[in-house]
């Protein structure tokens, strides 16, 4: 079975014309395939990097085993590797204030049971991410392969990066700014659980507006995660932390989440990057706006 991951319109798309979607994912270094991937221009490669010194007796410094990368992992690799290439990626760094969220969480625990879905943090800030997106539209869109079109989504599809035993993998949650949190949080846990025995179908891979990738289970304090193309950013989350805040008078412990925006700098600028982030938080710090 295929790791390509194409919507079915493109597979037959594909088919129409020939394409050969297995080798053009390692042409172009992804997993993903979209429409305007079979219509647009290749993107031009850079020089091949002379990775000859890379190749070590390992072995001659003492003992070793090996462990060959599955075909997805590959696959993978390559995406990063070409992603981390071609674009010029800047992350920008802020913290939100997490505790409205948390009060908001703790008082809807007794209707999150008689429900059965666990609220998590993860769907407020899906939810606020998309709020953020329909503000912000230049960030809600992908550039041509050729670079020479940006193409404005009217939609907003969430993808969340899942670590799973044979990889990371990147579910997404279709239509994020017209559902509620309790349905945002049943789909994230839904898709996260199928993504863990590879269950997740092609069309619910590919699309996304953003991606989240949330590393607070695990712990860190910031990272700087990498762009998914044909997306023009991400969004890194990390462990909430206890921060002594100023209120005029004295310092006041606020639980603040870290968070790591990284973004293609052909199409974001600085200015619009920290906009973006600060609306964000904001709708974080005051959930109420993102529940209206």
């Amino acid at each position: 079975m295929t790791d390509v991951i194409a919507p079915p319109s493109v597979r037959a798309l594909a088919r129409e014309k020939g394409i050969d979607l297995d080798k053009l994912a390692r042409d172009l270094g992804r997993t993903t395939i979209a429409r305007e991937d079979l219509e647009g221009g290749k993107p031009a490669a850079g020089p091949a990097a002379d990775t000859s010194y890379w190749e070590v007796d390992h072995a001659a410094y003492g003992p070793v085993t090996e462990e060959p990368m599955s075909r997805f992992a590959h696959i993978a690799a390559a995406n990063l590797a070409a992603a981390n290439a071609l674009i010029p990626q800047v992350t920008h760094h802020d913290r939100a204030d997490v505790s409205a969220i948390e009060a908001l969480r703790t008082a809807l625990k007794p209707e999150a049971q008689a429900r059965g879905v666990k609220l998590t943090a993860l769907a407020f800030q899906a939810k606020a991410l998309a709020r953020a997106l329909r503000e912000f539209p230049r960030f809600n869109a992908s550039l041509s392969a050729d670079g020479k079109t940006l193409i404005v989504k009217d939609y907003v599809h969430i993808g969340i990066a899942v670590d799973t035993a044979h990889g990371l993998m990147v579910p997404v949650v279709r239509d994020v700014d017209r559902k509620g949190l309790w349905q945002i949080a049943a789909e994230i846990a839904d898709l996260a659980g199928r993504a863990q025995t590879r269950k997740v179908g092609p069309d619910e891979m590919g699309g996304a507006s953003m991606t989240i990738t949330n590393l607070g289970g695990i712990g860190g304090s910031a990272f700087t995660p990498i762009v998914n193309p044909p997306e023009l950013a991400i969004l890194g989350i990390t462990r909430t932390e206890m921060v002594p805040v100023w209120d005029g008078a004295a310092f006041q412990p606020v639980p603040m989440a870290p968070l790591d925006l990284s973004y293609d700098h052909r199409v974001i600028n600085g200015a619009d990057a920290a906009r973006f982030m600060t609306h964000f938080a904001g709708l974080i710090a005051d959930p109420r706006r993102i529940m209206v």
